[in-house]
């Protein structure tokens, strides 16, 4: 909030009641590059100094011309680069700003509202195969990874209990990593094997696990508690928090340090393959759609508010499906009858 236009403010309580800390947090980084872009570029005045009366005078094409420099841009000195869905949401952050003030009367149209959002090329969609996921789950088990120096295996001797219910978590849930980052243990009950996730949007559900999971959770949360009760370094500094995942350095893990960790174990057992949290989320939810067959099932457990979002991911497995039930259909048995 610090380096937006100081009318900007109102714009972030005005949002409170309806939007996650996540979501705003998402449009203060927006807005950021936004109103860097038109202090450098259009209004050739500092930010702070920004106001209503300059918002009046952007048009559409200013807008388009924004977008076109999110394809390559430079902010705080660090050089960027926009994917087409890095714009979309750039773009939706600028139409609920733009919205919000037009409703207020503060702001003659929502001119946001008329920049069409950029066209989303679908990329296949990238996952795990069964027998990969038994390899990488055996390698974050595994004490000495051929590879790694004695270093690193020292390092992932002391994490590799949490790293093995982050990962057991992901493929088991299909819990998003900003979910997963924002669990509290008290958010966990083994006694229903269920847990309580804060959503896109702030709405929250329940989402269950079966025991495969619950194992290494369970082994987490011991690991925990004999840190806390051998007053070590870690246990001082996590006694009294309520986060489930943490840093070594005892704060709550970083979306980024989830991500590095995926990252480095996945590489260890598909190099050809980019796996991200979201690639075992979406390994989950083909391996639920193959055995459910059922696409408001996965779409409800993944928390796609949009249907058509789940059967575009899934549509190759529709596929699969499809000519599986061909085959199940049989006119004739054997004997010809």
């Amino acid at each position: 909030m610090g380096e937006l236009p100081r009318f900007a403010g109102e714009f972030f309580v005005g949002v409170q009641l309806r939007t996650s800390s996540l979501t705003r947090l998402n449009y203060a980084y927006d807005l950021r590059i936004f109103f860097d872009y038109l202090s450098r570029f259009m209004l050739n005045k500092p930010v702070k100094s920004i106001n209503l009366a300059d918002l009046k005078t952007i048009s559409a094409f200013d807008l388009e011309s924004y977008l076109d420099y999110l394809t390559s841009y430079e902010f705080m000195g660090e050089k960027y680069a926009c994917t087409e869905r890095g714009k979309e949401r750039k773009l939706s952050s600028l139409r609920s700003f733009f919205k919000y003030y037009f409703k207020k009367d503060k702001l003659d149209s929502n001119i946001a509202s008329k920049v069409d959002m950029p066209k989303i090329h679908e990329k296949p969609i990238i996952r795990l195969e069964p027998n990969e996921v038994a390899r990488l789950l055996d390698q974050i088990e595994d004490e000495n990874i051929a590879g790694l120096s004695n270093h690193q295996n020292q390092y992932l001797r002391s994490t590799r209990v949490r790293d093995l219910a982050i990962i057991t978590l992901f493929l088991g849930t299909g819990i998003r990593v900003s979910e997963l980052v924002g669990l509290n243990i008290e958010d966990i009950d083994f006694s229903s094997n269920s847990f309580r996730v804060t959503r896109k949007g702030g709405g929250q559900a329940i989402l269950y696990f079966s025991d495969e999971i619950a194992a290494p959770l369970k082994a987490y949360l011991d690991f925990l508690q004999d840190e806390t009760d051998n007053n070590t370094k870690l246990g001082r500094k996590i006694q009294n928090q309520s986060a489930l995942f943490f840093s070594l350095q005892g704060g709550r893990i970083s979306v980024r340090a989830v991500q590095d960790l995926v990252k480095k174990y996945a590489r260890l057992i598909s190099p050809l393959k980019k796996i991200t949290p979201h690639k075992l989320r979406s390994t989950f939810g083909t391996e639920l759609y193959r055995n459910t067959q059922d696409i408001y099932v996965v779409a409800d457990v993944l928390g796609h508010k949009d249907i058509n979002t789940t059967k575009r991911h899934y549509a190759a497995i529709s596929e699969e499906i499809r000519r599986a039930a061909a085959k199940a259909v049989v006119l004739r048995d054997n004997d010809g009858n």
